[in-house]
């Protein structure tokens, strides 16, 4: 028998070592109608999904996860962290009965020590380190500290002047602790757990903040940030925060720490007045576009080729989390199993099988002034040279007879004349790229069921794409980054000054 889970463990160990880079998703359980454990599980299983982390050390999923080859990260609540950091014996306890009870037919692969106990618990901080070196003492004990990492999740808010990424710092307050921790995950060869959410640094932004920027759409070179320092071109605000943890370590002398994104999403629904980009279009660009730069190993600036392993926030939206909609509402299927919305990944072998990645359409912006809709379809069936014949009382695509719908299917039919290209779907701000086909009826956009859009511009000459951006004074749109994320990027970036 010893022999036997001798080899158990050495396999493991082997699967380990040789991974290569992953998606993973959280597991919340805020929920009124939490699914059963079984089925929980069930669901990982249909949807491939290989790495989950817990929010505790439920014994009921961990039981259902046995024997799945699912890795598992479990954690230690905020709540718990006083009794285990107080007493190596408490945290002994906890070992055996939440890890070592299960490993090795669960695939337990680390333990998150609370949740951003820094900036969420900052009294509760001190316990933190001794919390997690009890832990680690009781791994070795077990025998199990070659296959069980331990790391504490933190905020990206603790990296002050986060760009450019090669002056980050994290906030000096928290030296005292953040250093010793550092060397404690050094030293157990343990990665740092970082929670990005570029979804926030968007919103807090007032606007300046691209929202491509945030999504990982493609950015022409002249819009990308760089950093003066080391002329590496940042593209999204993902790469900038984790490469900015990397030069946060540095900065404290530590240079084997690997990044581990324990929490990134976004949500798919909020409140139109107060979170108008919480949408399912852009949770799906954003979660679609993250998994590919993840799977593809596309790495950071810094280290590219490298993966930063990342775990999606979340599996299921949470309807009893308090606060605004858009915290109820990050999920990627509700609690029957229906998907929030359809992920698009072509290729990667993950998470929901239904892609249709070349499905995307130009439709008017949902809010927008009516009057600059009117301006933009006058522009698109004019200097556009979209045939908006269809429109017109009687044809296929007159109803609904409102200025919102018929700049919906002009907007399309430009978008799809000019091959979808970037700018192409801007019209001043009120048009948004959404991949929900908004054909009805007898009315058929351009890329439905792969029709060919270029037919629904009136001929070959085709207008170009910046007069879908200008405003009528000819000027351009600024781009501009907050000073608290990307100060530097009009310093670095005068091109940026210039309107799209």
């Amino acid at each position: 028998m010893a022999v036997l889970l001798f080899l158990l463990l050495l396999s493991i160990s082997a699967i380990h070592a040789d991974e290569g880079p992953y998606i993973g998703v959280n597991i919340g359980t805020s929920l009124s109608a939490m699914p059963s454990a079984t089925q929980v599980v069930a669901l990982l299983k249909s949807q491939n999904i290989h790495h989950v982390r817990l929010y505790d050390a439920d014994a009921s999923l961990l039981a259902a996860l046995a024997n799945t080859g699912i890795r598992v990260v479990v954690s230690v609540p905020n709540e718990q962290l006083l009794a285990i950091g107080s007493s190596n014996a408490t945290a002994a306890a906890w070992v055996a009965r939440n890890v070592a009870a299960h490993f090795p037919t669960v695939n337990i692969s680390a333990i998150a020590v609370g949740s951003e106990v820094l900036t969420s618990m900052p009294n509760a901080a001190p316990l933190l380190l001794p919390a997690m070196r009890f832990l680690q003492s009781a791994l070795v004990a077990s025998n199990l500290d070659k296959f069980v990492k331990v790391s504490t999740p933190h905020s990206s808010s603790i990296i002050l002047d986060s760009f450019p990424p090669s002056q980050a710092f994290f906030n000096r307050s928290l030296d005292p602790i953040l250093s010793p921790l550092l060397r404690f995950l050094q030293s157990t060869s343990s990665p740092l757990f970082l929670n990005v959410y570029p979804y926030y640094d968007y919103m807090q932004s007032n606007g300046v903040i691209p929202l491509d920027y945030a999504l990982f759409r493609p950015l022409p070179p002249n819009k990308e940030a760089v950093d003066a320092n080391t002329l590496l071109h940042y593209t999204n605000v993902f790469d900038a925060v984790v490469d900015a943890a990397y030069f946060a370590m540095e900065y404290l002398n530590v240079t084997h720490v690997p990044v581990v994104v324990l929490e990134s999403g976004w949500p798919h629904k909020g409140d139109p007045s107060t979170e108008p980009d919480a949408t399912t279009d852009n949770a799906d660009t954003y979660n679609s576009n993250l998994i590919r730069h993840v799977i593809n190993s596309t790495g950071t600036p810094k280290h590219p080729g490298i993966a930063v392993p990342t775990y999606i926030y979340e599996l299921y939206d949470e309807d009893q989390r308090p606060g605004a909609l858009s915290e109820k509402s990050w999920g990627l299927f509700d609690s029957t199993g229906l998907p929030a919305y359809t992920l698009h990944l072509s290729g990667s072998g993950l998470l929901l099988a239904n892609d249709t990645t070349n499905q995307t359409f130009c439709v008017a912006r949902e809010g927008a002034d009516p009057k600059l809709l009117q301006a933009a379809l006058d522009w698109a069936c004019g200097p556009g040279k979209v045939d908006c014949s269809v429109l017109m009382q009687g044809q296929a695509c007159s109803e609904p007879d409102d200025v919102e719908s018929h700049a919906s299917y002009a907007f399309n039919a430009y978008y799809h004349g000019m091959g979808m290209g970037s700018g192409t779907c801007y019209f001043s701000g009120v048009a948004a790229i959404t991949t929900t086909d908004p054909s009805h009826d007898t009315c058929l956009f351009a890329g439905s069921g792969g029709k060919n859009g270029t037919s629904l511009l009136n001929n070959t000459s085709l207008a170009p794409s910046a007069n879908s951006t200008a405003d009528q004074s000819g000027s351009t749109r600024t781009t501009i980054f907050a000073p608290s994320f990307l100060q530097l990027f009009v310093l670095l970036m005068p091109a940026a000054l210039q309107l799209l």
